[in-house]
């Protein structure tokens, strides 16, 4: 087809879509002149945008598109080591830790040599010698680069950049599981970070006339900036005491659902699944049978043990199934009881000494009442209790997405009794079969954004924001869905009634008496929890906020076969809660503080 017969052909074809399209669309197509012959489309792109920045909360930068330097060391020897060592003002032995790290594999020769990161300084000691270093190529680029050496989970990387992490771990047995869990606010955000070029699409002339458009033009709008609610003093602060452990500690603000930090341990450095000088440090994270690249809090559900009798408690009051001054004998013949305490003579003692026994009355009370309607059918009871049960604990953002604001967060779960009827291949199982429901254990899962968000919930007496780390897009606040105040199924009263139990617990004679902050002033409402591990040690966890009576933080804390909550995950999070509200630890406290920051230290330096 002739170039002109193409033209007035194309140029038929716009009138013709003009003509029969609805008036909602006929804006799409503007054509001012039909007089001057045929007409010609052109596209005409602005610049690309530049993406975004992330800030913390103090508006510090965190991740920024800049330029950097790049050093090419030659692909074969030899190689003056200690000479470019000395001139960098680098250690001998740092040059060939770098390069071990940027290395994939103990051996590797790169083809096109090994690349190493420098700082402006350095690159600035390579450029004036350079004619004595003629083997060493110094290059510019533009990546995107990180400020801090924490929050690797939360911040996550560009796609596009990690492109040789994601190869990579699609070709290891764990790489699906890796690729889908690990974006962070910059996967979550990316088409706001990315802004949008802008676009016209007039028609022209064979004289280059405009002669209206073709299509509707595109607006540029610039990448937008995140402003996470992230406190980043906090985050390392947190790292430096879990960075060697297995688990994560989530802390919230439960007035707003902005995330004060979310640490998933073991730790590493945000930059390590992008920097082209990491390979070698990306490959041992792949391969660690501690899992490192698994952002624990938001994709990983586990039991969480007693801290569960609260909800179990709330809802047993609001469906009346008992009162706040409720008594039951500690019965161990039901249900072991971990500890000697004085009898559960109500409510608040038996969440004092989280008394097992006392819990499985609690939910048996509630499981196997009989109204008289169902008099004569215990079996249906049974199930339209546990389905009231299910759908009341539900309305704490359980068994379901909370709508966190990173990739790949995950639903936990809590059995129905279709559940249960499909599991036990009978309508008539009895409460003994699914009593440890009662004691946060057995098909019960949450998640630690869960488990914190649970906490906000108490501390708000029924009532919560969803979690979410970015508290600002541009100057614009978080995502609408993130100002929406969600309530639960349970008066806020039996909330007020947890309340006592939860300050017990940190007091004299309580599960987690020794994490007391009362000698600075501050009061925890908190639970303990130790979870039943048939594969190991059992996991530790804890839950709390405060101050008690005006929350302005609320923790939930997992350690993998760490032992007992009240000996293990309560210190942590007194910690973190003494350090957020007060800036410091009191000395009676900086011996516990230092042997965890040490363990962190050795495990890190072994691991590097």
């Amino acid at each position: 087809m002739a170039l002109a017969t193409w033209k007035a052909h194309f140029f038929s074809l716009l009138l013709m879509m003009t003509a029969c399209s609805s008036p909602a669309q006929q804006h799409e197509v503007v054509v001012q002149d039909t007089t001057v012959g045929p007409l010609i489309p052109r596209r005409e792109v602005t610049e690309a945008p530049r993406r975004g920045r992330v800030l913390d909360r103090n508006d510090s930068v965190l991740v920024a598109t800049r330029s950097v330097y790049l050093l090419t060391l030659p692909a074969r020897p030899p190689l003056d080591s200690m000479g470019l060592s000395r001139l960098l003002g680098w250690r001998d032995s740092t040059l060939w830790h770098r390069i071990a790290a940027a290395l994939p594999y103990e051996g590797a020769r790169p083809k096109g040599g090994v690349k190493l990161l420098l700082t402006n300084g350095e690159a600035e000691k390579i450029r004036k010698r350079q004619r004595e270093w003629p083997m060493l190529t110094l290059t510019q680029q533009t990546l995107r680069t990180y400020t801090t050496g924490s929050a690797a989970s939360i911040l996550g990387y560009s796609a596009d950049q990690a492109q040789p992490f994601l190869s990579s771990a699609q070709r290891y047995r764990r790489g699906r599981f890796y690729r889908l869990r690990n974006g962070g606010v910059e996967t979550y955000y990316n088409g706001l970070l990315n802004g949008r070029r802008g676009a016209r699409h007039p028609l022209v002339d064979t004289t280059g006339q405009e002669h209206g458009t073709w299509a509707p033009d595109t607006a540029f709008q610039q990448g937008q900036d995140l402003h996470l609610s992230l406190d980043t003093k906090l985050q390392a602060y947190v790292e430096s005491l879990l960075g060697g452990r297995k688990g994560y500690l989530v802390a919230l603000d439960p007035r707003t659902g902005e995330v004060l930090c979310a640490v998933s341990a073991p730790t590493f450095a945000p930059s390590t699944l992008t920097a082209p000088d990491r390979a070698g440090a990306r490959q041992k994270l792949l391969y660690s049978e501690d899992m490192p690249l698994l952002n624990r809090p938001a994709t990983l559900a586990n039991p969480p043990g007693s801290v569960f009798k609260l909800v179990n408690a709330a809802v047993a009051l609001q469906l009346g199934a008992i009162q706040p001054t409720t008594s039951f004998r500690c019965d161990q013949s039901l249900i072991n009881c971990v500890h000697r305490h004085p009898p559960g003579r109500n409510l608040t003692i038996a969440l004092q000494y989280s008394c097992n026994p006392y819990f499985y009355q609690v939910m048996r009370n509630l499981i196997e009442h009989v109204p008289d309607s169902l008099a004569a059918d215990a079996v249906e009871a049974r199930h339209a209790n546990l389905a009231a049960w299910q759908r009341y604990a539900k309305s704490f953002g359980l068994d379901t997405l909370l709508g966190v604001d990173v990739p790949r967060e995950q639903a936990g779960f809590l059995p129905t009794p279709a559940y249960y009827d499909q599991r036990r291949r009978t309508r008539n199982w009895k409460y003994r079969s699914i009593y440890s429901l009662s004691v946060g254990q057995g098909e019960i899962n949450l998640t630690g954004m869960q488990m914190a968000n649970m906490m906000a919930i108490i501390a708000n007496r029924g009532w919560y924001y969803t979690p979410h780390f970015v508290r600002s897009v541009g100057t614009s606040g978080p995502l609408p869905r993130f100002t929406e105040k969600h309530y639960t199924l349970i008066d806020s009263v039996h909330f007020e009634a947890l309340v006592p139990g939860m300050i017990a617990v940190m007091q004299r004679g309580g599960t987690a008496e020794t994490s007391s902050l009362a000698n600075v002033g501050i009061t925890i409402a908190g639970k303990t929890g130790t979870v039943q591990n048939d594969e190991g040690d059992d996991h530790a966890t804890f839950v709390g906020f405060a101050p008690a009576e005006n929350p302005r933080i609320a923790v939930a804390v997992y350690l993998e076969n760490a032992g007992f909550g009240a000996t293990a995950a309560a210190p942590v999070a007194a910690l973190v809660i003494e350090k957020y509200l007060r800036g410091s630890i009191a000395p009676s406290r900086k011996r516990k503080e230092q042997r965890m920051q040490h363990r962190t230290y050795r495990y890190q330096r072994e691991h590097r």
